[in-house]
């Protein structure tokens, strides 16, 4: 008699967690983004493409997609250091600063957004010596990057630092020991080991300053043509009672966020690849 042995595993089958998680993405994921574009087909083809050009709306996604990028990459820069900082280093204080880091998860993005508002203003603690300088952050593009940054931080941060822990440090000492000088070790043994890291990290504040509205309505100022983004405009809309231009709008901000996001998963893949393959 044949005996099938079957892998130990504490949840249950593979058909009853398939089907549930199945159901979950359906009913919180995939119904509610099919809800948008069900909505928006509701629009003949000429009201569809006058909402989504329209001069006001081209400016939102030229801001949105830009300082969304611009934030992401200072993200990644500064979240590196951030993470390399407590990893590497022992230091008092070091407890807090680590919590501080999830603070933007806790706070409310309204409460956010009065606070960088209140800072970055021309009276306030930091805008009035940057005033000094000629430097105008609050109600300016300059100051909705300000907001995005600090609302993506921690996704690159928690994103690099299990990364770095992992990190071998006899590997960098060996290096040096051969001669590499502190940029050679860190282009070509530390950064190659970040590199997916960072890019998942970019993806992840990327995506998440795209959709923010909370702590942006307050520091942008909200000027047409100049800091109004997307989501400020979808919610016009929706004041409105324009459901159908809202969701178009919401729309084209999902179909480029997922273009973009593959392309960042196919950068991810093949970095992949070719690490696995030299290894």
């Amino acid at each position: 008699m044949k005996t099938i042995w079957k892998q130990f595993s504490v949840l249950p089958g593979f058909s009853l967690t398939l089907g549930f998680t199945i159901f979950y993405l359906s009913l919180f994921v995939l119904l509610p983004l099919s809800a948008v574009f069900l909505k928006t087909a509701t629009m003949d083809w000429g009201a569809l493409w006058v909402t989504v050009t329209d001069p006001r709306v081209l400016a939102s996604y030229k801001l949105s997609f830009g300082a969304s990028c611009v934030a992401a990459l200072m993200n990644m820069v500064f979240g590196l250091l951030i993470a390399w900082v407590l990893v590497r280093y022992s230091f008092p204080g070091k407890r807090i600063i680590d919590g501080l880091v999830d603070l933007p998860f806790a706070l409310p993005t309204a409460v956010a957004g009065i606070a960088l508002t209140a800072i970055y203003s021309e009276n306030g603690i930091i805008g009035h010596y940057l005033q000094l300088f000629g430097i105008k952050v609050a109600f300016t593009p300059f100051g909705i990057i300000v907001a995005l940054t600090f609302i993506g931080l921690p996704f690159v941060v928690r994103t690099v630092q299990p990364i770095l822990e992992d990190l071998d440090a006899h590997v960098e000492e060996a290096a040096a020991s051969l001669g590499a000088t502190g940029w050679q070790t860190f282009r070509r043994v530390i950064l190659p080991e970040l590199y997916p890291a960072l890019l998942t990290g970019f993806a992840l504040a990327f995506a998440r300053a795209l959709g923010e509205y909370g702590s942006v309505v307050f520091i942008s100022g909200n000027m047409p043509m100049y800091t109004e983004i997307t989501p400020l405009l979808i919610m016009s809309k929706l004041e409105q009672f324009d459901y159908a231009g809202a969701t178009a709008l919401a729309a084209v901000m999902l179909l480029a966020s997922f273009v973009l996001l593959l392309f960042i998963n196919l950068i991810q893949w093949r970095t992949g690849r070719r690490y696995a393959a030299k290894g």
